[in-house]
């Protein structure tokens, strides 16, 4: 049966630091956005019973100090849950107050790999002085990585990178695997488990994440991979995915989405479980698990679905 992970990308949001906001702010509509973010989210993987992993991102932690970072991963471990490594590099260099004029490289795969092994040693290091135990799983920001990032990542001693992201290949996310490629694989010293895709349309992906698959799709997914004995499922969510880009009301749409997501694992538990990457779940590696098929109704019910998000869930006030 397949292993679930449920991860989500917990950050704060780079165009509010542009935007010349304070990190308290930033905090509040990046983490905690309009009472949808980071504690409901938990609140609702506590009711349904599911495991979820939280790749926390602590480089800001350099810029507003260590206690944003602190306030991302005390509460995802209170809950029982995961944290595990996620980073941006363009924080480093950043300045508060400077409306994002100062940056580092905004994808770590323009970094060389002895700069990269770099970031992300400064990366765990600030991970847990925030209070997260060392981790063991990372994923990009912007799902950048490539083979010089996995093999950073063994060096560092981790074991799991989810940075293969086949919508987004061959760039940013530019590890040298065949963009259909979802089945868990060792490759550079390490296990890299991808981010889930269905077939579109004939040779294009689409990412398993809340904000692009439809209710629809994402049962689909699932109920795929269960009938086919596939090695994982890997879904992505974020932390300011739940409401609109300005973090300042619901968007139904995704807060509609993530219910009914965590609704149907719960369902599916005994064919599905969500698991932990700090459970070193026995993964069968290297098989040929292939995404789902596509569909012209289901892809036709999802346009429908982002143009309605789009023209009235996302321009809420």
């Amino acid at each position: 049966m397949p292993a679930v992970f449920l991860t989500i990308d917990t950050e704060f949001a780079w165009r509010h630091h542009a935007a010349g906001l304070d990190a308290a702010t930033i905090h509040t509509r990046s983490v905690e956005p309009a009472g949808v973010g980071l504690a409901w989210q938990l609140a609702v993987l506590a009711r349904a019973g599911l495991k979820a992993t939280f790749f926390v991102d602590p480089l800001p932690a350099l810029i507003y100090g260590a206690e944003w970072a602190r306030r991302m991963v005390e509460p995802v471990l209170a809950a029982g849950q995961e944290v595990q490594l996620h980073c941006h590099p363009n924080w480093i260099g950043a300045v508060a107050g400077d409306r994002g004029a100062a940056h580092g490289a905004f994808e770590l795969i323009d970094l060389s790999a002895d700069r990269q092994r770099v970031v992300l040693a400064r990366a765990i290091d600030l991970l847990m002085a925030a209070g997260a135990p060392r981790p063991v799983a990372f994923r990009a920001g912007s799902y950048s990585a490539n083979d010089e990032t996995l093999c950073a990542l063994a060096a560092l001693g981790l074991a799991y990178d989810s940075s293969h992201n086949g919508a987004h290949h061959p760039w940013p996310s530019a590890i040298a695997l065949d963009p259909a490629q979802i089945a868990p694989v060792v490759r550079r010293g390490v296990v890299e488990v991808p981010v889930t895709v269905i077939e579109d349309r004939p040779g294009c992906w689409r990412n398993f994440q809340i904000c692009a698959l439809s209710t629809r799709e994402m049962r689909a997914a699932i109920d795929h991979a269960a009938a086919q004995d596939h090695a994982a499922v890997t879904i992505v969510g974020h932390s300011f995915e739940l409401a609109n880009r300005a973090g300042t009301a619901p968007n139904r749409v995704h807060v509609h989405r993530f219910e009914a997501l965590c609704a149907m694992l719960a369902e599916r538990r005994d064919v599905a479980p969500t698991c932990h990457f700090a459970d070193r779940p026995a993964l069968p590696l290297g098989q040929g698990d292939r995404p789902l098929a596509p569909d012209a109704f289901r892809l036709r019910w999802r346009q429908a679905e982002q143009l309605w998000s789009t023209l009235v869930a996302e321009r809420a006030a």
